[in-house]
């Protein structure tokens, strides 16, 4: 099995191309996994045989699509497998493709001295601990006995560092996984110094955030401010909700304070995102019951919107501080 990691350089409030992108992924193999907000596994077994290329010539045209058709450099790392994939491209520039071969020698050359901290898994808590025990490159921890691991970690962690160190990698590639996080962005077409303006963006980013995952029968978990400044510089604050919500009133109550969190005087933005992280079906959401009118009126007013544009169009209601 031949694996491709896709890191897309997106531009900072640009999240929301990443479907679109995911896409020309599936013009090479209807094996993609998108890793939300910039990135995606691609399983090429059936498409190298199927194109007669090689990962190399296939990532390069995967390239060239990429840049031609949305204006999206990418990095790419192809190894046997996700993990040794991730790898490669955490070394790799755009314009070339790192490849690790699946011959054991190589893989373990490849493994050899990087630190205990590179392997995909391994958190700041872990490898602090390994690194204590002078365990803090992944040649090492392959040469520790797994009974060693797992006394310093736990049982499954540390089976899985064995494994992993020595480039044995379990995992594949999950194709059509259902999207994690949906994203939507607002640029203003001059630097935008007045916080009503920022604050209607904010909830026309929440009104279509909502309506999308109402649509999809979705819900999210938390949610992630992006705010670009007129110096290209960016700030990010994420929250996580009290319950799993596609409400637009939630969502936009959660906006708003990550927004007046960040106490902002007169700054000059230049556009916001809103991104909401970890969506699941919606039927398998608790709800925490109200006896709050306001709440009730207001879901009920969402459902008769989310009809009306069904049918006549998503502008054929919106916010009334969204109408002017």
């Amino acid at each position: 099995m031949t694996t491709l990691y896709v890191r897309f350089l997106l531009p900072p409030m640009y999240e929301a191309a990443l479907p679109q992108l995911i896409g020309l992924l599936g013009e090479f193999s209807p094996t993609v996994e998108a890793l939300p907000p910039d990135a995606a596994l691609v399983d090429l077994g059936g498409a190298v045989r199927y194109f007669g290329r090689d990962a190399v010539e296939l990532a390069a045209v995967i390239r060239v699509r990429a840049l031609a058709l949305y204006g999206v450099e990418c990095v790419i790392g192809a190894g046997p497998g996700p993990m040794l994939a991730r790898m490669a491209a955490r070394t790799a520039s755009p314009g070339v493709t790192r490849v690790v071969p699946g011959d054991p020698g190589t893989v373990a050359e490849f493994l050899a001295g990087q630190p205990v901290a590179a392997l995909p898994g391994v958190g700041a808590a872990t490898a602090r601990t390994l690194c204590e025990y002078g365990l803090d490159t992944l040649d090492r921890v392959a040469a520790a006995p797994q009974g060693t691991l797992q006394r310093l970690t736990t049982a499954r962690i540390g089976r899985e560092l064995h494994e992993k160190a020595r480039g044995v990698d379990r995992t594949r590639v999950t194709p059509n996984a259902a999207t994690r996080s949906t994203a939507a962005e607002r640029p203003f077409p001059r630097d935008e110094l007045d916080p009503y303006r920022h604050r209607r963006a904010l909830l026309s980013l929440a009104d279509e955030l909502g309506a999308r995952l109402r649509d999809g029968k979705q819900v999210c978990r938390s949610l992630t401010l992006t705010v670009r400044y007129a110096d290209r510089s960016t700030t990010t604050r994420s929250r996580t909700l009290p319950e799993p919500t596609g409400h637009t009133t939630a969502l936009s109550t959660a906006a708003y304070r990550m927004y007046e969190a960040l106490g902002l005087q007169r700054a000059r933005v230049r556009a916001l995102a809103l991104r909401a992280e970890g969506l699941r079906p919606v039927e398998g959401a608790a709800r925490q019951l109200t006896f709050d009118p306001a709440d009730e009126k207001a879901r009920a007013l969402e459902a008769v919107a989310d009809r009306a544009r069904a049918k006549f169009g998503p502008g054929a209601i919106v916010p009334g501080r969204l109408a002017a």
